[in-house]
């Protein structure tokens, strides 16, 4: 079957609902649960949102920030998907908004052999949108891979903005550069992941900050999953805890995919 052939089956499978979807608990995006992700995109002809993914941070000092960033993702292309997002955060001291549009564009290069890891490069952009937003857009690469063995995978992100500092830039940072491990139990629909990671803030004179974290991605049904995450950034000026919840829910439309 071809790859465009297999992306069509995939999306026939999510509308008709009980086989669909199987493994996408295997599959894990930038923050859900844990920053580093793995270089696999949504399927071709299909959505993936992530329904109100919930993050709080506490930072040192007693200072707790939530934010809530609704994602929209399709495969629009073969291995390749386009997503935009909503961030909107609230802050101690009442200030609440919109925290700038995050679009953002996936490709998985090739796919991974006995010699060879799957690599993806990622391009996005957070747009001055919102009373939260930047004051300024940043436009970010990326490059991902991802090594599966027996017991385990492991991924490795590394990225890049482009931009001065100024203003609120949420998590935006002018490099980070990570690693992360994760382990699959299929017969559960469970993923245990863990990473460690270290970025650079756009003020270059401030000293890269270390976070580590782990969490779980779990298959509820053929069409959801939920994600929990803990972590702690433990270097830098923003040291604290925070903590990430959500869910996400695969779909498609019969009016998108070919000969309908």
């Amino acid at each position: 079957m071809t790859r465009t052939g297999m992306g069509v089956a995939l999306a026939m499978a999510i509308l008709a609902g009980p086989a669909a979807a199987q493994t996408d608990y295997y599959n894990t995006d930038e923050g859900r649960p844990v920053r580093i992700e793995d270089a696999a995109p949504v399927e071709r002809y299909a959505f993936e949102i992530q329904l109100a993914p919930l993050r709080l941070e506490r930072e040192r000092g007693g200072a707790y920030t939530w934010e809530v960033a609704p994602e929209l993702a399709y495969g629009i292309l073969p291995r390749t998907q386009v997503e935009v997002g909503f961030p909107i955060a609230f802050r101690d001291g009442g200030a609440q908004g919109l925290a700038g549009i995050e679009l953002s564009a996936l490709h998985n290069v090739n796919t991974e052999t006995r010699t060879l890891p799957a690599f993806a490069v990622a391009a996005g952009v957070l747009l001055p949108v919102g009373g939260l937003g930047p004051d300024r857009a940043y436009p970010t690469v990326k490059g991902i891979a991802t090594r599966t063995f027996p017991f385990a995978r492991f991924h490795a992100n590394a990225q890049y903005t482009v931009g001065e500092e100024g203003g609120e830039v949420g998590e935006a940072s002018r490099w980070m550069a990570g690693i992360a491990v994760d382990r699959a139990f299929p017969i559960r629909s469970l993923l245990v992941t863990a990473d460690l990671f270290a970025e650079q803030p756009l003020a270059d004179d401030e000293d890269p900050a270390w976070t580590a974290e782990t969490g779980f991605r779990y298959q509820t049904s053929p069409q959801f999953n939920v994600d929990f995450g803990v972590g702690r950034r433990f270097t830098g000026g923003e040291q604290g805890w925070f903590f990430t919840v959500g869910a996400a829910h695969a779909f498609a439309l019969r009016s998108l995919l070919p000969g309908r």
